[in-house]
């Protein structure tokens, strides 16, 4: 994108510092204002304020993008709202924020609200994003530039799947990390020392990622069954974790658990 682009962030902790670096490696003409009552960095293409406040009425860069935590969203957008252009576009990455609360907030303005997950840290997230209907093209194709700046993007259009999208990729680096510890933890009840045992989690659940990622034309099914020799330890591990009772029903009733509860966070 060779175009002078403006982008006002709102919010520099790890999920706004991580898209910073990514947009200062993919974007040659930009200029970043942002928002954080706690130190960043600045260099010639970054303005720092420590509140809205400080902005000057009409502000109008190409896109907001909100990356203050869900609970100081209030605070942070009522003094936002006066301060940008009407018709700015806002694009928000908090959780469990619907376009209904942004549209309460900030009129008609275009609003795309968006799930990132962690990995999007180290520029390996993956991010699913839905719009208002009065969100132009030349503005999402903005955003999905943006945030392909730290992994993937995907777009939906029924904003209550946003729920499960959040259970599934948002909440679901959690659920790889307990896997490493509670791998670990049986390796160690098998005899392993633990910090052996936590060395060989690790880097099987890192590197077993990466081969699903080199091999991603390949379905997870037919990965699996690679591994899995007929008789085999592999077929005797898999027959307790394929079970009635295993990890294919207890990963359903989590992933519930976690839409449901983002329903719930979203009234």
């Amino acid at each position: 994108m060779d175009q002078p682009l403006s982008i006002l962030l709102v919010g520099c902790g790890r999920m706004g510092s991580a898209l910073v670096r990514g947009w200062l490696q993919e974007f040659r003409n930009l200029h970043i204002t942002i928002i954080e009552p706690s130190p960043v960095r600045t260099d010639k293409n970054i303005a720092h304020l420590t509140s809205a406040d400080e902005l000057e009425a009409g502000f109008n860069p190409d896109i907001t993008i909100l990356a203050v935590k869900p609970q100081m969203m209030d605070e942070a957008c009522t003094t936002l709202k006066d301060k940008l252009a009407v018709g700015a576009p806002i694009l928000s990455i908090a959780a469990g924020k619907p376009l209904s609360y942004f549209s309460a907030l900030f009129g008609d303005r275009p609003v795309i609200r968006t799930m990132p997950n962690t990995p999007a840290a180290i520029g390996h997230g993956v991010t699913v994003a839905c719009a208002r209907p009065n969100v132009s093209q030349d503005t999402k194709d903005l955003a999905t530039a943006l945030l392909k700046a730290v992994g993937l993007v995907e777009w939906i259009e029924d904003e209550a799947l946003m729920d499960a999208v959040t259970a599934v990729s948002g909440s679901g680096p959690a659920y790889v990390f307990l896997l490493i510890e509670d791998l670990a933890a049986a390796g160690v009840k098998a005899g392993l020392p633990s910090d052996l045992a936590m060395t060989l989690a690790r880097q099987t659940v890192t590197g077993a990622a990466r081969l699903a990622e080199f091999e991603e034309t390949r379905p997870a099914s037919e990965l699996r069954q690679n591994v899995t020799s007929p008789g085999g330890t592999t077929a005797a591990a898999l027959e307790i974790l394929m079970g009635n009772d295993g990890l294919k029903p207890l990963m359903e009733r989590a992933v519930a658990a976690a839409t449901n509860r983002g329903r719930e966070l979203a009234k």
